[in-house]
């Protein structure tokens, strides 16, 4: 059974016990990405998520790597747009050490200056690799092609320029602002004991910081531009956006089936259209991210310069039929190719720690399959055509890598 507690600092802990297994996933959640930050700041989010690796005081960047090889284990940690999110994976036998160096890790990192301008060029490198990756980085693009200036349309690794601006005063002061005990949730799955939510209590649950005000978010306007972006490429990589729904939204469940029968899927009308029918592309999908107050329904396929315009067409067409709505038949396939993908995805102990970390950071709140099911089988053709409705007669964000 899922529990959850907030310590006397305000840190939240949410624990799922489950005894049949071996391991324990354990993930440190902040509620702070690339739009918590200003302009200047921009990739400061995931410049610190590295920077927690590279040593404490009592414990070297090597010795940290050294830890988790030595007991078999695995550990990770990734930024997005609204939190940052360190995860680890070992044997229930070594959840108590982890916690130890976890929580090092995050209270006590040093920022030596060495080590920041060291990974300053490493970033920089990060950065330059996925410049080099026009698949990915047109995505990035149609995040400035709908948000614009906001920090939502902003990458989140930064820019070659605001990263080598930053200092271990600026680290140190935005890790202060951000890393408070209001932001955290902890969040552990697998075959753990009491003394070990104890100990995570013990470890997270004292540490304050005073004298920050609440980070206010200002909810973005759709701006549905269009922008090119030109690269030495064999593709032109295409990118469509359409404003979604927020991820408390109750007509999540709708978009979800839209956009599995859309594009999610192999026998969706992007991918047999343009791939199985037309030969047009490789790769096309669609897939919708939610934030706290907007959404953002995305389309990408990658195809030869010359076929570009063709590909428009194509999509255009089959934006035009879904408007007339889904059938019977194709709402029950996605309603059963949702729950299954539920299903199959909870069966190892990360998937129910991320799922857990990231619903109480997020939502506060926590459903359980059942109740996932139901609310996908609650879905009907119209909230289905309604919300097609709204995504589509309204405006488009465009970007084009080529």
């Amino acid at each position: 059974m899922l529990r959850t507690h907030t310590c006397s600092n305000g840190v939240r802990i949410v624990a799922e016990p489950l005894p049949n297994v071996q391991s324990v996933a354990l993930g440190l959640w902040i509620k702070t990405g690339s739009r918590h930050e200003t302009a200047s700041q921009n990739g400061m989010s995931h410049f610190l998520e590295h920077m927690m690796f590279k040593g404490t005081p009592t414990r070297s960047a090597k010795e940290i790597a050294a830890f988790f090889d030595r007991i078999g284990g695995e550990v990770n940690a990734y930024t997005s747009k609204e939190y940052t999110c360190f995860h680890a994976r070992v044997l229930g036998t070594h959840a108590k050490a982890t916690i130890d160096v976890l929580a090092d890790m995050f209270l006590n990192s040093s920022f030596d200056e060495g080590e920041i301008e060291k990974e300053k060029k490493v970033v920089t490198e990060e950065i330059k690799m996925y410049e080099d990756t026009p698949d990915d980085l047109v995505h990035d693009v149609l995040m400035e092609a709908s948000y614009r200036d906001h920090p939502l349309g902003r990458p989140i690794l930064g820019t070659v320029n605001t990263v080598k601006q930053f200092s271990k005063s600026t680290l140190t002061a935005f890790q202060k602002k951000h890393y408070t005990p209001s932001n955290v949730v902890i969040s552990i799955a697998g075959n753990y004991d009491d003394a070990v939510l104890a100990q995570l209590e013990e470890g997270f649950g004292s540490f304050t910081v005073s004298g920050n005000e609440a980070f206010e978010a200002q909810t973005p306007a759709f701006e549905g531009l269009t922008l090119e972006r030109t690269k030495d490429t064999e593709q032109a990589h295409l990118c469509l956006g359409y404003e979604g729904v927020p991820i408390n939204d109750k007509r999540i469940f709708p978009m979800s089936i839209v956009n599995n029968h859309l594009g999610g899927s192999m026998s969706s009308r992007l991918f047999q259209k343009i791939r199985e029918d037309l030969g047009l592309a490789y790769s096309v999908f669609s897939y919708h991210s939610s934030f706290a107050d907007v959404g953002l329904l995305t389309i990408y396929a990658g195809t030869g310069s010359e076929q570009l315009e063709q590909l428009r067409d194509v999509i255009d067409h089959c934006l035009t039929t879904l408007t007339n709505g889904l059938t019977e038949d194709e709402l029950l396939m996605q309603k059963e190719q949702l729950k299954g993908h539920l299903l199959l995805s909870m069966e190892g102990t990360g998937s129910h720690m991320q799922r857990n970390g990231k619903n109480e950071l997020l939502l506060g709140k926590h459903r359980t399959n059942e109740e996932l099911i139901q609310l996908i089988n609650n879905v009907t053709l119209d909230d289905c055509h309604t919300l097609i409705e709204q995504v589509f007669k309204g405006k488009k964000a465009t970007a084009i890598v080529t």
